[in-house]
């Protein structure tokens, strides 16, 4: 397992970019991109968003979540279904700050600057319950010729195997 957490992590790094999922309360499904933040001691992954945000209040009526990330030039992809939960702590907000979160939080003056002591910063901490992921090793050209051999011959490519995290009740890794 943690074999498997290390390499998700790793290829977290490099997509950085996820489509957050979450349920309205009219049951409707809502995504939009969110960038992961460094790893660091209190959930598996995080995330800064605005108070008031209208997915706040979409993980107040139903924590879970899904995060789907992609790499378009390596075909790399990971899907994460998780609990979230909203994190109002000042001192993991210094801990995971980075100067471009400015970029979304405007100057407004005084307190709401952007910096890290901004009352409108939150965090959203996601636990992974299930991940699977696919970590490509070949070249993109070997990848390539994969998928165009499938094409012609009409057999499966030679892709990497799906890896899996599972920490539900009934999961095996």
């Amino acid at each position: 397992m943690n074999d498997q957490l290390e390499r998700f992590r790793d290829l977290v790094k490099d997509l950085e970019v996820a489509m957050l999922t979450t349920r309205r309360e009219d049951g409707l499904l809502v995504s939009r991109p969110m960038a992961t933040q460094a790893f660091a001691s209190g959930a598996d992954l995080w995330f800064v968003t605005e108070k008031g945000s209208p997915k706040l209040a979409e993980l107040a009526h139903d924590p879970n979540v899904n995060l789907g990330y992609y790499k378009d030039r390596t075909r790399e992809w990971i899907s994460v279904a998780g609990k979230a939960r909203v994190v109002d702590d000042r001192a993991k907000i210094h801990e995971l700050y980075r100067p471009d979160w400015r970029a979304w939080f405007d100057d407004r003056g005084g307190a709401e600057n952007g910096g890290p002591d901004d009352p409108r910063m939150v965090l959203i901490a996601v636990d992974i319950a299930f991940a699977h992921f696919m970590e490509v090793n070949k070249p993109q050209a070997v990848l390539l010729f994969e998928l165009a051999k499938g094409m012609v011959t009409g057999k499966r490519p030679d892709l990497p195997d799906v890896q899996t995290i599972d920490r539900t009740d009934g999961g095996a890794s």
